[in-house]
């Protein structure tokens, strides 16, 4: 069963030239092919060639870069320098995880909305175009959705900060420490 799942998930090498070869279909790629295959929803892996590490992440990293950099980017500055101040903090796994799971629902809510509507209109599978003028008129009721679905986590995730601020006051309130004594 292992050996199905092993042999179902592409192997793409790197090399030190910074090329990408697909060993499925023995040939280099680009990050291009890379791209599409995530929009595939196929799964893949990338090693270096020659030490065997693991680099997906970084790779799709790279391909995230360049989305970013081309046309309209979906995150602000301000976004991504308050994900930058997570790295190296206490709440930096749980902020990952935060972000996945809402990720996730983001995506669930989409696939929902999108099977609700079968992606056909009189027979015929939805266009870019029909797709652009139906988001303008249900555009206004998703960004309401949206947004209330955001209010909900933000409150939950102010409700979990004040639970472990509140465990971490009784787990080490009998120590001599008071916040006002600090080093300055």
């Amino acid at each position: 069963m292992s050996s199905t799942k092993k042999s179902a998930e592409r192997l793409i090498k790197k090399y030190p030239n910074r090329r990408l070869y697909d060993t499925q279909t023995s040939s280099y790629i680009t990050l291009t092919d890379v791209k599409q295959l995530v929009l595939d929803n196929e799964e893949f892996t990338v090693v270096d060639a020659k030490s065997n590490d693991e680099l997906t992440r970084s790779i799709l990293l790279q391909i995230i870069l360049e989305e970013e950099s081309n046309g309209a980017p979906m995150f602000t500055s301000a976004a991504l320098s308050q994900i930058i101040r997570y790295y190296g903090h206490a709440m930096q796994g749980m902020m990952g995880s935060y972000l996945e799971k809402n990720v996730q629902a983001f995506t669930d809510i989409q696939h929902k909305f999108t099977g609700n509507s079968a992606g056909t209109f009189e027979g015929k599978p939805f266009s870019p175009e029909m797709w652009n003028q139906f988001m303008n008129v249900q555009g206004p009721m998703m960004q309401g959705m949206m947004n209330n679905y955001i209010d909900q986590s933000k409150s939950l995730f102010v409700q979990m900060q004040e639970q472990m601020e509140s465990q971490s006051k009784n787990m080490f309130g009998g120590f001599p420490f008071n916040p006002a004594d600090k080093p300055k």
